[in-house]
């Protein structure tokens, strides 16, 4: 094991491009237009800066891309983030742990997208009080946009845009390295947790087991499993509609779904085809691992999740700078009762004692990266003032 730290007003530009895509997307719907207009209107014509930033924001990764975020926008340079009620995982994420987490990296990006048009964040976490022991109606965060000189841009944000998370097997034979690992942590800021990786066999082997039995246990434990699976976007149409949840997307998962062997249903039955392939193909992306990192905190307050999300989305942007792949495996991190045993392995094998607490696990490797994920349209992330 390696040593601790070593190892409501858009602009008209923005409508016209989203309006255009939405009838481009409509027509054709063999494709993932609508899903991913956001991408291409982030930073497009937006006249009021805190609708700018937040285009970028809702680009953030969250836990089955559920983009639990609300956001009202009050006076002229004020807003508030809210979660919405209805995207979270009760039974993956009973503690709503991992949607604070991608809380913590849309108030990142925020945040950087501000800087870059000279704009400083004053921004206040939970300032009802952090909700526990779930999320409520209470605020995540105020945040007060302020002009300044000398405002830093961050130079992880020239990545926003690129950063993929990617679901695919990873190259054989193709190790991450000592050095490569070294330079992702330079990324993290003090307050983002602190950041750890094994990349030698014995170590990446041994987590690949606990990671498989991980994913064994989520899967075959009905009811998150069917979680899963009840958010789960099968093929272009579907994904378009709902641009959020688990997206299955191409020709092979059009026609699996056409010809019924791939549906929400089949894949809720084990002994099916779907089933089966679906336990593979989570295998095969865990066994392709070249290398394992990290990212733990001092507690697991909801101010060090929020802290987490933060240093999540700095280690993607960091690692697509440097063309590595990074995907995070969150099944052993979770705290439903099957996985209690798992969720302490993991925590004794890395030697993260309590009250420390590891906030994400994540595999680390090398492939093509892949197209940007499905976003609703930021529009629809507005609350009525």
């Amino acid at each position: 094991m390696p040593s601790r730290r070593m190892l409501l007003t858009t602009g008209a530009a923005s409508i016209v491009v989203f309006v255009s895509l939405y009838g481009a997307g409509r027509a054709l719907r063999s494709d993932l237009t609508i899903a991913r207009a956001p991408w291409l209107t982030a930073g497009n014509g937006f006249t009021d800066p805190r609708l700018n930033a937040l285009s970028f924001a809702i680009l953030a990764p969250s836990p089955h891309n559920r983009q639990p975020w609300i956001v009202k926008l009050e006076g002229e340079d004020r807003l508030s983030v809210y979660c919405d009620q209805n995207r979270l995982l009760p039974e993956t994420d009973p503690q709503n742990r991992q949607i604070t987490i991608g809380f913590g990296a849309f108030l990142e990006l925020l945040r950087q997208a501000a800087a870059e048009n000279g704009f400083r964040l004053r921004m206040t976490p939970f300032p009802e009080g952090e909700p526990q022991p779930v999320l409520d109606q209470r605020p995540i965060a105020h945040v007060q946009f302020a002009k300044a000189t000398g405002v830093v841009k961050d130079p992880l944000f020239d990545a926003v845009l690129t950063r993929r998370t990617v679901r695919t097997v990873f190259q054989k034979d193709s190790p991450i390295g000592l050095e490569a690992f070294k330079k992702l942590d330079t990324a993290l800021k003090p307050s983002d947790g602190y950041f750890e990786w094994v990349e030698d066999p014995e170590n990446v082997d041994a987590l690949k087991d606990i990671c498989n039995r991980g994913w064994l246990a989520e899967i075959s434990t009905a009811n998150t499993h069917h979680e899963s699976t009840a958010i789960t976007r099968i093929g272009a149409k579907e994904i378009n509609d709902n641009p959020d949840g688990i997206s299955l997307s191409g020709p092979f998962f059009e026609g699996a779904r056409l010809t019924g062997i791939l549906s929400r249903q089949t894949m809720n039955e084990p002994g099916s085809r779907a089933f089966a392939g679906t336990k593979e193909f989570y295998e095969n992306l865990i066994n392709s691992a070249a290398g394992f990192g990290w990212l733990s905190t001092s507690d697991n307050s909801r101010a060090e999740q929020l802290n987490a999300g933060a240093g999540w989305v700095r280690l993607h942007l960091a690692a697509t700078q440097a063309g590595i792949a990074m995907h995070p495996l969150s099944q052993v991190l979770q705290e439903f009762p099957e996985m209690n045993d798992l969720n302490e392995e993991v925590h004794d094998f890395l030697r993260i004692n309590k009250p420390s607490r590891i906030q994400g696990l994540f595999r680390f490797g090398y492939a093509k990266s892949p197209p940007p994920s499905p976003r609703w349209p930021l529009q629809s992330r507005l609350m009525e003032s």
